[in-house]
């Protein structure tokens, strides 16, 4: 038996083509675009499987996704879409039952520029001690 409020991480090496590229890829032709996600899908989930994650036993989760994109030409929205990727390589990956409301409570997203070393980090809080809401807000100063 795991410990409450668990967490766990692993690193998807590289950049994960985002919306734009996914829009322009079912433009072309409807295989160019089922082509893009299967091959993002399948990086996310080897990146999974090779940092060896146990699947989520308590839910809801709040995942955390750091992106490192290697140059800050890209808007943080068209880096984020890349999102469904991951989760969909969590649930090939066997990490999550599903990827609804009652499996993800929240998501964080931040966002650096590293020309040596693009990625993303993703980490996985468990439920167990009281997560965060999804939206909190700042007391006011």
């Amino acid at each position: 038996m795991r410990k409450r409020g668990e967490m766990q991480h692993f690193t998807i090496p590289g950049r994960l083509e985002g919306m734009n590229s996914l829009v322009l890829a079912n433009r072309t032709n409807r295989f160019m675009g089922a082509k893009v996600k299967r091959s993002n899908t399948d990086l996310c989930a080897w990146s999974i499987r090779a940092a060896k994650l146990k699947p989520v036993e308590r839910y809801p989760v709040m995942i955390c996704i750091h992106w490192t994109e290697q140059n800050a030409r890209r808007d943080p929205d068209n880096v984020a879409s890349a999102k469904k990727f991951i989760l969909d390589g969590l649930q090939e990956a066997g990490v999550l039952v599903n990827d609804g409301p009652k499996q993800i409570r929240s998501f964080v997203d931040t966002f650096s520029v590293d020309s040596h070393s693009p990625g993303v980090t993703v980490t996985i809080y468990e439920a167990g001690d009281p997560l965060p809401p999804a939206s909190t807000t700042l007391p006011a100063n």
